[in-house]
């Protein structure tokens, strides 16, 4: 009788030692899993934010193109990997040594004469043909863009402060390309403007 007592007993501290072997092994193995989850997502933001960024438009300068309040996701590599386009549009480090960014649309390329007559805009004396602008430019100028840089203008073209202003973008300023606006959702669109590059090559 003793015997079976003690084996009883010896079952039962078994047991007990196999159910909290158990959960110390259930409870280690959720930690490992929950570390590997927020590791993974640490390294997936770090990827996201290395190659795009989110900004909000704050001010009226992209006119009717760009509302304030509307948020813009940018590739961050776009100029990594390529070069801008006449058309694009880009955010870059402001003139002047200022931490904000602006937004605006590439108009000249390295080596391109910009000119602005009459209202409008010329490239290389080929005019540009802009539907997407809020109204012609009131000024007149000409400016020979240099190497390693860019003329941009906002499309609110009389309310923009831009190279027609302080001049030309250094390409290492360039921050990326906007691809879309994605806040608020009905105003969701892709960023493009193919007649204005077809303008200039025709």
């Amino acid at each position: 009788m003793l015997k079976k007592i003690l084996m009883k007993n010896s079952t039962e501290d078994e047991n007990t030692d196999s159910n909290n072997k158990s959960k110390r092994s259930s409870c280690l193995g959720f930690v490992i899993d929950t570390v590997e989850t927020i590791l993974l997502a640490l390294v997936l933001f770090l990827a996201i934010n290395a190659i795009s960024a989110r900004v909000r438009v704050e001010n009226v300068s992209m006119k009717p193109t760009l509302q304030p309040g509307e948020f813009l996701l940018v590739n961050r590599v776009a100029y990594k990997l390529g070069e801008p386009d006449i058309g694009d549009i880009v955010i870059f480090h402001a003139p002047g040594g200022s931490e904000l960014d602006y937004i605006k649309r590439v108009i000249g390329l390295p080596g391109d004469v910009v000119r602005v007559e009459d209202g409008t805009v010329f490239v290389n004396d080929q005019p540009l043909y802009e539907s997407y602008i809020a109204e012609e430019p009131n000024y007149t100028g000409s400016w020979t863009v240099p190497v390693n840089s860019y003329f941009v203008l906002g499309d609110n073209r009389n309310n923009s402060s831009d190279s027609h202003m302080w001049g030309f973008v250094p390409e290492e300023d360039l921050v990326g390309r906007a691809l879309l606006i994605y806040w608020p959702l009905d105003k969701l669109a892709l960023l493009r403007s193919p007649n204005i590059v077809q303008a200039i090559h025709e």
